[in-house]
């Protein structure tokens, strides 16, 4: 079910900013996998599918330093990204998939009432990963701009990725929507001055109430419906 600020027009909308992992494919597996690999090569317990999905989503780095319990050691924190990025390099797409409806709900989004929308890609994924994944499932077409949480200085929900996708697309803030799965997403869109768009099927919908977002829909279809 779509719900929304009725303040909010889809017809004004010129811009998409997707999120990556839990709005366009689905990645728990290959994280978790990736994340459990690395666990065992330093004899540390694995962790449970659900706990790995719940420290997705503020990059890489983050991820291992959550899995290994905040360690102190910065050495050994670098050891573990550097285990668990060289992993999922080679394993990023053993289970990755796009979710159901994805693809024409982005050719419908892009392609509605005549109007060529621009779609571009914020993620806090490193960039180098985003953008093989993206182009492996056939979505490259989709997107005049992909980046990643190595992008920039920053990462979301700093608004700075946004902020230079805005500059280089020369759209301006109120016809733009920010969509993902998370709290994260909602804030990086409400920094920078963006219309936001939460969806419940992916990684993190339980933390959408810590930062409501103007529309919520449930299934990728009905983001074809809000935006058609």
């Amino acid at each position: 079910m779509i719900k929304f600020n009725h303040q909010f027009d889809p017809h004004t909308i010129r811009l998409l900013i997707f999120d990556l992992d839990g709005t366009l494919i689905d990645s728990r597996l290959d994280l978790v996998h990736s994340i459990n690999a690395m666990l065992r090569h330093f004899s540390r317990p694995e962790l449970p599918e659900e706990i790995v999905a719940s420290y997705v989503g503020d990059g890489a780095p983050m991820l291992v330093r959550r899995a290994l319990g905040d360690p102190k050691d910065e050495h050994f924190l670098k050891r573990g990204l550097d285990y668990f990025l060289a992993y999922y390099r080679e394993h990023k797409l053993d289970h990755t998939v796009v979710y159901d409806g994805i693809k024409p709900a982005l050719a419908a989004i892009q392609n509605a009432n005549g109007t060529r929308r621009l779609m571009a890609v914020l993620s806090n994924k490193p960039v180098h990963p985003s953008r093989a994944i993206i182009e492996a499932l056939g979505l490259g077409e989709f997107f005049v701009s992909v980046y990643g949480g190595n992008s920039f200085a920053t990462k979301k929900p700093d608004p700075l990725g946004a902020q230079t996708i805005l500059h280089q697309t020369k759209m301006r803030p109120e016809e733009t929507l920010m969509v993902g799965d998370s709290s994260n997403d909602v804030l990086t869109g409400r920094n920078a001055g963006l219309w936001t768009c939460g969806v419940t099927y992916g990684f993190a919908p339980h933390t959408l109430c810590e930062a409501p977002p103007d529309v919520v829909v449930d299934t990728p279809p009905e983001l074809a419906t809000l935006l058609g």
